[in-house]
């Protein structure tokens, strides 16, 4: 079952956290980042955003968070993660189709880490196309993808 999180609360915020936590951990190890910028986001960071998170449950747990951003007729994918006691059940593959039903827009982005084959394989799955690669302040080399929607009209 997919939700709405309301990630001002502070509870829902540290639930978030810890998935993220979990989920990131398993990325980094993945890309060989010793330093990986998710990994600082705190439970205040979160409970501030302004973006919108659904979270996926599985038998009442919180298994997978999905964070997005509108802006203009553009999507913003800024996290996905799943637990790793949930990998390989389809979660993140429900919680992209969602956010993608769930919004008007001409284009979806996301980014990830260019090592992180898995997830670049999820986004391109749902029909995204790589269009962009750089290397940012942090070291770590990351691919943009972009999906458009060919039901959205204005």
């Amino acid at each position: 079952m997919i939700n709405h999180l309301k990630a001002q609360s502070i509870v829902v915020a540290q639930a978030i956290y810890q998935v993220f936590q979990a989920s990131y951990k398993v990325e980094a190890a993945i890309i060989e980042a010793d330093n990986f910028p998710p990994l600082s986001r705190s439970v205040k960071d979160i409970s501030r955003s302004k973006n919108v998170f659904y979270g996926y449950y599985d038998e009442g747990e919180l298994a997978g968070v999905i964070e997005v951003e509108r802006l203009e007729n553009r999507l913003d994918i800024n996290s996905l993660v799943v637990s790793p006691e949930h990998f390989r059940k389809g979660i993140a593959g429900k919680l992209i189709e969602y956010v993608l039903t769930q919004f008007d827009y001409d284009e979806a982005v996301v980014e990830t880490a260019t090592a992180n084959k898995p997830a670049i394989q999820l986004y391109e799955k749902y029909g995204f196309v790589k269009f962009k690669q750089w290397v940012p302040d942090h070291g770590i080399t990351k691919t943009a993808l972009t999906r458009r929607n060919n039901n959205f009209s204005e």
